[in-house]
């Protein structure tokens, strides 16, 4: 006999949304990283032996990017959006510990002597993105 699913409440066709939420190669970070290869820069993907796994890892310089997803990492801006409520008892602690996940990282490369970048979702579209990666690379 199987024992019942946690996501038993959960409707087949949400379930299915969610699935399709990626990891890794989101629009937003396509984006961030064709604006750092016309800076001509080069960078890791998704460095696990780096704290936080950043989207972006720059050994060379010691410097991290992270491009979060403004609902998952709860940044406040229009694309937040308020905490689902169905199964709110689910997402509650679920942001929570994203963001204390994320806090963690930065604060673990920041002690190793990294400087990091968060570009948010809803930044992608704009045009002084370009201006505040080269900034931030660029700068010694």
């Amino acid at each position: 006999m199987r024992k019942p699913s946690q996501f038993a409440d959960v409707p087949a066709v949400v379930r299915r949304r969610m699935a399709r939420v990626q990891k890794s190669g989101t629009r937003p970070e396509l984006v961030v990283r064709r604006l750092v290869r016309a800076l001509g820069l080069a960078y890791r993907l998704n460095r696990q032996d780096v704290p936080g796994t950043p989207d972006l890892a720059f050994v060379g310089r010691r410097k991290a990017i992270f491009v979060h997803g403004c609902f998952w990492h709860r940044h406040g801006c229009k694309l937040t959006a308020p905490v689902p409520r169905t199964r709110a008892e689910y997402w509650g602690p679920k942001f929570t510990k994203n963001v204390a996940r994320d806090k963690l990282a930065i604060d673990s490369l920041h002690a190793m002597g990294w400087r990091t970048m968060i570009v948010w979702e809803c930044e992608v579209g704009d045009l002084q993105l370009s201006t505040r990666l080269e900034n931030f690379l660029l700068d010694q």
